[in-house]
């Protein structure tokens, strides 16, 4: 009878084991997705400023008589108005919330780029302390509604569907 009990004892033991490992398990795994989710919210702005000052290089670079906003990305790479090699931009970046290297474009009246988001619609972490140039994105809860824009941003971002 005594081993019987010893047994029920050592199960119940292992039991418990098993769900504290499994407990701790998921925890450091939300721990992990959080500090990655902050990573690549970093990894966003850092690339945001990029293409922002990208655009700007584009502007500042206008001779007279041209657009001073690019009709797509790829005129960030290579300036098609300058007859040598002129780029603003040395590659176009993934957007590190999808993986994928495609962007939400902000086009001005002219239908030309003036700003980029990311098309992901992922909760933000971050909501406030800002560099000042991004002073905007103060308190906006999706990542597809950080504008990266030369000027202020359009108040209404483009929505998912």
């Amino acid at each position: 009878m005594g081993r019987q009990r010893q047994r029920g004892m050592i199960y119940i033991v292992l039991l418990l084991a098993v769900a504290l490992i499994g407990g701790a398990s998921a925890v450091s795994l939300h721990v992990a997705h959080t500090t990655q989710a902050r990573s690549n919210e970093e990894a966003l702005i850092a690339i945001g400023l990029e293409f922002r000052r990208a655009l700007q290089r584009y502007a500042e670079a206008t001779p007279m008589g041209f657009p001073t906003s690019p009709e797509s990305l790829q005129e960030l790479l290579r300036d098609p108005r300058s007859p040598g090699m002129r780029r603003h931009l040395r590659r176009i970046y993934p957007d590190p919330m999808t993986g994928k290297p495609s962007w939400g474009l902000l086009r001005g009246p002219d239908q030309r780029i003036v700003g980029i988001h990311s098309l992901s619609d992922t909760p933000t972490y971050k909501r406030e302390n800002f560099p000042v140039e991004l002073e905007s994105l103060r308190g906006l809860e999706r990542h597809r509604e950080w504008v990266f824009s030369v000027s202020s941003p359009p108040e209404a971002v483009p929505k998912p569907k």
